[in-house]
């Protein structure tokens, strides 16, 4: 019983937010962006942590730095991404003051961007999502007291075959993802909302591996690293020929290119470059 008590005592204490204790409270959250873009809008020293939705296919944290070399804002070699991920962790399992110091990663020089991807368990009850947004607050806190800007990476939902498939998830992640990103002033990148989006126009073009409808496959790999890297950096990547060495068909990389390019315009409210 003492285990149960406490994860009450945990979520009752961690609702401390106005705009979660709304969103839990029945009350719409805004799910409009306050941060547009980042203040900082060329970081050449990115660190993405989450979990196995980062470092399915190669790591996003790859396919990002690649269309970032294609395209710039540098060039080859200029870059320092790293990407730290543990398998089902949450936000509350990295240890990331030990990820920000200096050096620890082979970086000698301050990250200038951290990615922070959340557990898809975080968002599915009200608690689960509590922890988030506290974890979200505590990390930000220590993050910026590094000189490094926050971003939030928005998870995509299940689908089948999952056993927690829920046509209402992505709604927790929306009502997880932005209260959090709002109040602590984070750049919330709109990988699920592109998922949802791409879902939409066509369904037959699968995001997701079919065996366990969680993990993304290739094409939702690409198409969230094309997500990320124009949310970070504002340039289009509907142009770009970078398609991971011929693995995703030119056809269904131009597709996921627009639904990139799309998803973060409408959602930033960004004008054409």
């Amino acid at each position: 019983m003492i285990k149960p008590m406490c994860a009450l005592a945990w979520c009752v204490s961690s609702i401390t937010s106005p705009a979660l204790a709304a969103s839990e409270n029945g009350q719409e959250p805004s799910l409009e962006p306050t941060v547009r873009q980042l203040e900082n809008a060329t970081p050449k020293r990115v660190l993405f942590v989450g979990n196995s939705y980062l470092y399915y296919n190669d790591s996003l944290h790859n396919h990002v730095k690649r269309i970032a070399e294609e395209i710039g804002p540098f060039g080859p070699g200029e870059y320092q991404y790293k990407s730290a991920t543990i398998s089902g962790s949450r936000l509350s399992h990295h240890d990331v003051d030990g990820l920000l110091e200096p050096g620890r990663l082979g970086i000698d020089e301050p990250f200038e961007l951290v990615i922070l991807q959340g557990g898809s368990r975080e968002v599915l009850t009200p608690c689960a999502r509590a922890e988030f947004h506290a974890k979200a607050i505590e990390l930000n806190r220590r993050i910026r007291a590094t000189g490094a800007e926050v971003a939030l990476y928005m998870i995509h939902a299940y689908v089948e075959p999952h056993a927690l498939y829920d046509p209402g998830m992505f709604d927790k992640i929306q009502r997880s993802y932005m209260p959090a990103g709002n109040e602590i002033g984070a750049l919330v990148v709109p990988v699920g909302l592109a998922f949802e989006r791409a879902y939409r126009a066509r369904p037959e073009v699968p995001l997701h591996e079919t065996f366990d409808g969680t993990h993304p496959n290739m094409f939702g790999t690409y198409l969230a690293a094309c997500v990320v890297y124009q949310s970070i950096y504002g340039q289009s990547v509907v142009g770009i020929e970078y398609d991971y060495f011929g693995e995703v068909p030119e056809e269904t990389a131009k597709f996921l290119r627009r639904i990139a390019d799309e998803t973060v315009r409408e959602f930033f409210g960004r004008d054409q470059p």
